[in-house]
């Protein structure tokens, strides 16, 4: 904002979704959610930073089909007023033989027990020329 940082690990405009609990996402699906942290340093740099993105990393204890439909993965959050651009997200499906695959921003795909699928979401982008930016 024009006074403040952004603040880290908020998705805006997000219709009929919300994070869910990692012990009601357990106790409904067959998944383990091994991580649940920010991004570090994803949010755009400026004389207000913007917040940082999430990180969720699921492991299937059944094989189910993932559908993905996310924001921001080809292109980057923009900055204002001088801000620099936040870092744009990443989809990663992880195989049992340690083989990284990057996945579209929108996809259905099936996934095997012990697969692993990372979900990085994107951080917002900066606000203002001044501390921390190149600018």
């Amino acid at each position: 904002g024009p006074d403040f940082d952004g603040a880290s690990g908020v998705h805006t405009h997000m219709t009929n979704t919300r994070i869910t609990d990692a012990e009601v996402l357990e106790s409904r699906y067959p998944i383990r959610l091994e991580r649940f942290s920010l991004r570090k340093d994803s949010g755009g740099r400026g004389l207000h930073r913007g917040g940082d993105g999430l990180v969720r990393c699921y492991r299937f204890l059944e094989p189910v089909t993932v559908s993905l439909l996310t924001e921001r993965r080809s292109h980057a959050p923009w900055g204002l007023e001088g801000g620099e651009a936040g870092e744009p997200g990443r989809n990663t499906l992880i195989l049992n033989d340690g083989r990284r695959v990057a996945l579209k921003a929108k996809c259905s795909r099936s996934v095997q027990v012990g697969e692993r699928l990372v979900v990085e979401t994107p951080g917002g982008g900066g606000m203002g020329r001044g501390a921390g930016s190149d600018g």
